[in-house]
């Protein structure tokens, strides 16, 4: 069998554009992605090479799935456009279509190919060219159809299959979260989203890794332009299984999926499920996180902002559930009934029984106005001592009480001296005022503190 006829014969039987055959895929949210493949190859007992079509990879992570094959190195040649086919006929002779024709017969002249960048070929009489003298005629064995890896393996007996496992890119994947409040309860769904941007997979066992995992490469520019492709899913039953593994946790997908280039596809991660919820509001102090404490005179309006807690105790069925990170969607229905979002928010890994605290804007109705009423500043040899007073003024245009929380946040030394409102020391941080506002009331916070620098 010639070369030409051998390699022929491998790209019809593997095809170079899906994966296929017995393939599996886990997609990491950085556009990494680890394939695995058991191909219909005849492997031969001892040492034997193929040429393989798997599309675009890194050749440095090229393992065996088989622990009884070895693989003993590898070639991969990404090239397909026609330079790097010339640069493949150095040596060998070509016929080129020179345009004109006799008798109807396209005209042609035989010639070497001697080298590239430039170009330039020996005639049969011997001269030389440093152009084309026509329109190559490629050979099928010179002419790549897509990225071609040849692998060289030792197999300890014959078998009928090669299976292998590498990395490649052009897909990753984010969870998708959506939480419809109700009175005390929320009803919350989530999704695997799959943009693919480049990867081809047929019919594929898909796994889903969650976890910060180093990379000895950056991460793949596929993932910052994640949520670039168009939006379509496949209809996938059922939900996906959790597990963990090492220090992440992997979840297995339902059925088998294809995944196209420029396809969004879409999986529920778990049943719909219930948790209890509650809404927040918090104003946040003026104290600054390190270094000086500085005068302000002014009136300084701030916002109120809005937070959903959503409580995940355990043992309850989605308190034991570890999430992955992702965004959430906020919906809420109006009077006549009609889901409204109201709020976005991203959290990162929640590991279970954690609650969730999401950020989804500020108040309309509530408003915030704080002012510093004294300041005072002395020095020592070694450190800087500042006390200041400030006045914080909470209205209430709703026709409902509410509770909102007055937070000050500092690292250091540093404390309150007296305040008008209990102040609830959180941490060696975080000190809270918790504030009940009437209807279409307001409420005044004065306190004092102290910081050293």
């Amino acid at each position: 069998m010639t070369r030409t006829t051998m390699l022929a014969g491998l790209l019809l039987v593997i095809a170079a554009a899906p994966v296929a055959a017995q393939a599996g895929v886990t997609l990491y949210s950085d556009g990494r992605v680890l394939v695995r493949r058991t191909l219909p190859i005849q492997v031969p007992q001892g040492t034997s090479v193929h040429r393989l079509a798997l599309g675009p990879l890194d050749p440095g992570s090229v393992f065996s799935l088989d622990p009884d094959l070895f693989i003993t190195g590898t070639s991969f040649d990404a090239a397909v456009d026609e330079a790097n086919t010339m640069r493949r006929a150095i040596g060998r002779k070509l016929v080129f279509e020179t345009g004109g024709r006799t008798n109807g017969v396209l005209d042609t002249v035989v010639a070497e190919v001697l080298g590239v960048e430039p170009e330039r070929v020996r005639l049969a009489d011997g001269r030389i060219l440093f152009a084309r003298p026509g329109r190559p005629r490629y050979p099928d064995d010179l002419v790549q159809l897509a990225p071609t890896l040849a692998v060289g393996v030792r197999s300890t007996a014959p078998r009928n299959t090669l299976s292998l496992g590498y990395f490649t890119d052009g897909a990753s994947w984010s969870a998708a979260y959506q939480v419809i409040l109700a009175r005390g309860v929320a009803r919350i769904t989530g999704q695997a989203v799959m943009p693919s941007q480049r990867l081809s997979v047929d019919d594929a066992d898909v796994q889903l890794l969650a976890g910060d995992i180093g990379a000895a490469r950056p991460a793949s520019p596929y993932a910052a332009r994640m949520m670039e492709s168009k939006m379509a899913a496949d209809a996938v039953g059922g939900v996906a299984a959790e597990q963990q593994i090492g220090e992440s946790h992997l979840y297995s997908l339902p059925g088998r999926l294809t995944l196209r280039p420029g396809v969004t596809t879409t999986a529920a991660l778990f049943e719909q499920t219930t948790a209890p919820w509650e809404r927040v509001y918090t104003v946040r102090g003026q104290v600054p996180w390190y270094g000086p404490l500085g005068q302000d005179g002014g009136e300084n309006k701030q916002p109120v902002e809005v937070h959903y807690l959503i409580k995940r105790p355990r043992p309850s069925e989605f308190g034991d559930r570890p999430l992955p990170a992702g965004g959430w969607r906020i919906y809420e229905a109006d009077a006549s009934g009609r889901l409204q979002l109201v709020g976005e928010a991203g959290t990162g890994h929640s590991a279970a029984g954690q609650d969730l605290r999401l950020a989804a804007g500020t108040a309309f109705d509530l408003t915030a106005t704080r002012v510093q009423t004294d300041y005072a500043i002395r020095r020592d040899s070694t450190r800087t001592i500042a006390t200041a007073g400030y006045r914080v003024t909470l209205a209430n245009a709703k026709d409902s009480v509410v509770s909102v929380d007055v937070l000050e946040e500092r690292r250091g030394e540093w404390r309150i001296l007296e305040s008008s409102l209990p102040a609830e020391k959180l941490s060696s941080t975080q000190t809270r005022f918790r504030m009940r506002v009437p209807a279409r009331g307001e409420v005044v916070l004065t306190y004092r503190v102290r910081v050293v620098w």
